[in-house]
C-alpha cells in the first residue's frame, strides 16, 4: 500500500517553529517510507483567518524545501463534499439537529433538550451534532506514543460536526479529505490527540477505512505555554531555513546532518536518511539553543 502523508494548516497566521516541526514531521516519514506527501488549506473558518496567510505558508513550505505532491487543496472549495457527508449521517440517523447551546448541555455533553425526539419541530438556530453514546472503549495504535485507550466515560458525546453559523467543524472536514485524497498516515500534534475517537466513529458511520495516526508533542516554551498562533509565537525567518530545520530536528530527537550541508535540500536528505520515529521524544520545550551553519 502506497503511503500518503499531508501537512494541513489553517491560514490563521505564518508558520512558526511549531507547525513548521509538524510539516517536517509528516514531510520526512513520508519520504522516509518511500511515500506521497500533500498540503491542504483548512480554510473553513474566515473570522480566524488571516489575509494572505496562506500564500506566506506555502512559500515558505517552499523557502525550506518541502514540496508537496499534486495541488494544493483549499478546504473552502470543498463544501459540496461536506455536505454530502453531512446528508448521510442524517440519513442514518448518526447526526442530529440540536439548539443546546454549551451552557444548556449536560455535564457529559450531551444534548439536554431531547433535541433528537424533536427534529420535525426545531424552529430555533440549530447546529448539527454527531449522534454518539459510546458503550465501550476505543484503542488506537499510535505509531509515535503507541497504544491510546479512551474509555467510555472520557469519550466526547453529541458533538458538533456543523456549527449554528453554517460552518463546519474540524471533524468532519478533515476526515472527509483524509479519505478523498487518499491519505493513509497522519502525523500531526499531541493537541489533536482527542480528536482521534471523534473521527475514528464519524469515519465508522461512513464506513471509511480506518487511518493511522501519530502525534508528536506540541511544542511548549521555556514557561511551559503551548507554542501556537493563539499565543503570538512568532514566525519563523525564511532566511534562516537550514537554522530552522536543524532546530526542528533537535526538537524532533533525529541525528543532526552533517555541518557540511548547507542547503535544504541537503539537510532533508540526511532527514531521511536517519529519520527515526523511536527517537522522537515525549516532550518539546522550544529553547534558543545555538546551532552552528
Amino acid at each position: 500500500m502506497l503511503y500518503r502523508g499531508r501537512f494541513a494548516p489553517s491560514p490563521s497566521g505564518p508558520l512558526h517553529m511549531g507547525s513548521l516541526v509538524t510539516a517536517l514531521a509528516s514531510y520526512v516519514d513520508a519520504r522516509a517510507n518511500k511515500g506521497e506527501w500533500l498540503v491542504r488549506i483548512e480554510d473553513l473558518d474566515p473570522p480566524r483567518e488571516k489575509p494572505g496567510a496562506a500564500k506566506h505558508i506555502l512559500s515558505d513550505l517552499i523557502i525550506h524545501g518541502l514540496h508537496w505532491d499534486g495541488e494544493v487543496i483549499f478546504q473552502s472549495s470543498r463544501l459540496k463534499a461536506y455536505e454530502s457527508a453531512l446528508s448521510y449521517l442524517i440519513k442514518t440517523n448518526a447526526a442530529f439537529k440540536c439548539i443546546c447551546p454549551r451552557k444548556r448541555l449536560n455535564n457529559d455533553g450531551t444534548c439536554a433538550s431531547k433535541c433528537f425526539l424533536r427534529q420535525h419541530y426545531l424552529s430555533e438556530k440549530f447546529a448539527f451534532r454527531f449522534e454518539y453514546d459510546p458503550r465501550a472503549s476505543i484503542k488506537i495504535n499510535d505509531f509515535i506514543l503507541g497504544e491510546k485507550i479512551w474509555k467510555n466515560q472520557d469519550l466526547p458525546k453529541d458533538f458538533v460536526i456543523r456549527r449554528r453559523d453554517g460552518l463546519f467543524s474540524y471533524q468532519l472536514a478533515v476526515l472527509v479529505d483524509d479519505i478523498s485524497q487518499g491519505i493513509t498516515h497522519v502525523i500531526r500534534g499531541s493537541d489533536l490527540l482527542d480528536s482521534t475517537p471523534k473521527q475514528h466513529e464519524i469515519g465508522s458511520a461512513l464506513n471509511f477505512p480506518q487511518l493511522k495516526y501519530g502525534h508528536i508533542p506540541t511544542i511548549t516554551d521555556t514557561e511551559g505555554k503551548k507554542l501556537s498562533k493563539q499565543t503570538f509565537a512568532p514566525p519563523i525567518d525564511g532566511n534562516q531555513a537550514v537554522q530552522n530545520l536543524r532546530q526542528a530536528l533537535l526538537l524532533l530527537g533525529q541525528k543532526q546532518p552533517d555541518n557540511i550541508l548547507k542547503t535544504p535540500s541537503g539537510i532533508l536528505r540526511s532527514a531521511i536518511e536517519f529519520w527515526d520515529r523511536n527517537t522522537i521524544p515525549k516532550e518539546m520545550t522550544l529553547t534558543n539553543l545555538p546551532i552552528k551553519n
